[in-house]
């Protein structure tokens, strides 16, 4: 079957489902909007990071909030591997956290982890 690379709506849409499923944070909820309607197709973006980090201050101003850090860390992740869209939400999420932060993975995504 032949199925059609995902947008970046898809891409973003899909990390916010992964990291609020319950669609109670607000911050996710403006990360969301601002790609909503991006259908340009994920792996035809070249500049992915910059875009994201641009929609980041905007929704995340203070940069703390630890959804926000591992839903954008899914959204590379997914952008790099799209076929992994439909995967475990705890799979994408331990694949994305260690493709972004490696050994190193910040001590408030460290508690936001532990506690999802």
């Amino acid at each position: 079957m032949d199925r059609r690379t995902p947008s970046v709506s898809d891409v973003v849409r899909r990390a916010v489902e992964i990291c609020d499923p319950d669609d109670a944070d607000q911050t996710l909820g403006r990360l969301e909007e601002q790609f909503e309607d991006d259908d340009e197709p994920v792996t035809a973006v070249e500049n992915l990071e910059e875009r994201l980090a641009i929609a980041l201050e905007g929704a995340d101003s203070e940069g703390d909030n630890p959804a926000v850090a591992v839903a954008s860390a899914v959204v590379l992740h997914l952008a790099a591997n799209p076929r992994e869209l439909d995967r475990d939400p705890e799979h994408i999420i331990r694949q994305a956290v260690a493709a972004q932060w490696h050994r190193d993975v910040p001590d408030f995504v460290e508690e936001w982890l532990a506690g999802a």
